[in-house]
């Protein structure tokens, strides 16, 4: 295990903040996580993993401890499914086009989504109607405190929408080391219900899609609207998709008939972030080097030489817009670090 000093962490988080690490370390196994949490010359410490849910503002003077434990391997199987777990810095793109080479249903909806596996489970990452909770089957994480192992059920994650254990009452009491699903090896349980994913295999002339079939649909689409973070520094959605009452969504649909919905519950309906932020006139705007996606406005980009500090300035500004013109909180997605 070595210890760098002043690291320079652009390259370790998908927006390209140049902010600094006073302290870094790379953390390639348990062992070495365990160890590195019990150095008391280093008594402030960060977690980063894949650095895709996150915005830098300001530098971090502390232990930077990146999780890089790489490993995927079949820990139960019967005749219909499989029980993978993977460790916490393998990628997630990369670990689904693994599982769908070989034959694993259950998470082609979510390919391509940026970031590593061990932080999905904080964020309940989810996309065109399948959300990370439908497949998992529990984590391992290590209590900092105690540098204990722990392992977590579904139901001790709490998932909610873009929302679980580790990122509320459990935020940043542990390290998730591992992640485990629960697969399907035959009778594939497809979801193209997203008006989008049909499009997308009727373009491609697919009538009877495959689970890789609709990885490469959602590959297509998102690739056709969102940016590629190599070429330009962004973090995915920033902001999350609003949850409103009945009253409130009555109110504005009075107002806006037009504009999307999903209905939730028969008291809740879920508002589209992005149409909400184009309907401010931010969509394709820039502020210096921080901007507002072109193809999608729930994207806030870096063109290149922004800050942290610049991309927050942005986000407040849209949070307010927003606010003032429909009485609507957008929350961010993304986890700011300030």
């Amino acid at each position: 295990m070595e210890i760098k000093t002043n690291v320079s962490l652009k390259t370790y988080n998908t927006f390209g903040i140049d902010a600094n690490a006073a302290f870094f370390v790379e953390i390639n196994s348990v062992a070495e996580l365990k160890e590195a949490l019990q150095l008391d010359l280093y008594p402030a410490k960060f977690v980063l993993s894949g650095g895709s849910n996150m915005l830098l503002t300001k530098d971090i003077d502390a232990l930077v401890l990146y999780v890089n434990m790489k490993g995927i391997e079949v820990i139960n199987e019967t005749s219909e499914h499989v029980i993978l777990r993977v460790m916490a810095g393998e990628n997630w793109h990369q670990m689904v086009l693994w599982t769908l080479d070989n034959g694993y249903g259950g998470l082609e909806n979510l390919s391509l989504i940026p970031g590593n596996t061990g932080t999905a489970p904080i964020q309940n990452i989810g996309a065109y109607g399948v959300e990370l909770k439908d497949t998992f089957h529990q984590c391992e994480a290590m209590t900092i405190a105690t540098q204990e192992l722990q392992v977590f059920s579904k139901e001790d994650c709490q998932f909610g929408y873009r929302d679980s254990y580790f990122k509320g009452i459990g935020k940043g009491k542990h390290i998730i080391t591992s992640v485990s699903f629960q697969l399907t090896k035959t009778n594939h349980a497809t979801n193209t219900s997203y008006g989008a994913i049909e499009k997308q295999l009727q373009k491609e002339g697919v009538k009877k899609p495959t689970i890789k079939d609709i990885s490469n649909a959602v590959v297509a689409i998102r690739q056709s609207k969102l940016p590629d973070p190599k070429e330009i520094g962004n973090s995915g959605s920033f902001f999350k998709n609003p949850v409103i009452s009945l009253e409130a969504f009555k109110k504005f649909q009075n107002t806006y008939p037009e504009a999307p919905f999903y209905k939730i519950t028969e008291t809740s309906y879920k508002v589209p972030a992005g149409w909400l932020i184009e309907q401010c006139g931010f969509k394709g705007k820039r502020f210096g080097d921080a901007g507002v996606h072109a193809k999608q406005a729930l994207v806030l980009v870096n063109y290149g030489n922004a800050t942290g500090q610049e991309i927050l300035d942005l986000a407040r500004k849209i949070q307010q817009t927003v606010r003032d013109q429909f009485d609507i909180q957008i929350e961010t997605e993304v986890n700011i670090i300030k």
